[in-house]
């Protein structure tokens, strides 16, 4: 079992493509190829953190979810429907949440921050919301699909980065 973050999906939104530029002609085909870059990633028995704005109709959740490979949590973001929180396809649902891996401590939330528990202790910050804007600092990273090439990221790659050495 692999771990994996994601964020900022947007999925069935429209105003996404046009607000951050994203390279697809329209929602469907957007919608599409982030669901195809997911499974390639995502194994069934991997664990999948979404760190915010899933999807912008409630309606359209649960089959989103359920097209998706993997145990997936959620951190909630400013654009989700309140009632997403309620969806079964979701393993858990928090508006933040810190994971100790191996060791290391994991800070999850949709929004950067400036500092963050433990951070000088080599915890990890990891967030969505700025869709690839921010400049980072040391032991942050924004796992938005804006930032990841349209595609989860896993812990293991995570690591793998100078910054988190």
């Amino acid at each position: 079992m692999a771990v994996f973050f994601t964020a900022d999906t947007h999925f069935g939104d429209h105003r996404t493509i046009n607000i951050h530029r994203r390279p697809f002609d329209t929602v469907a085909s957007m919608d599409e190829a982030l669901i195809t870059n997911w499974n390639e990633a995502i194994q069934p028995d991997d664990e999948v953190w979404h760190l915010g704005d899933f999807c912008r109709k409630m309606a359209d959740a649960d089959g989103f979810l359920a097209r998706l490979n993997g145990c997936k949590h959620l951190i909630c973001g400013n654009n989700d429907p309140a009632a997403l929180r309620g969806s079964p396809g979701w393993a858990s649902v928090h508006d933040y949440h810190e994971l100790i891996i191996d060791g290391r401590m994991i800070v999850l939330c949709h929004y950067p921050f400036r500092s963050w528990n433990g951070q000088h202790k080599r915890s990890i910050n990891l967030h969505g919301h700025s869709h690839g804007r921010m400049k980072p600092i040391l032991r942050q990273l924004d796992v938005g699909v804006d930032a990841q090439d349209f595609r989860p990221v896993s812990l293991h790659a995570i690591l793998q980065r100078p910054a988190f050495a």
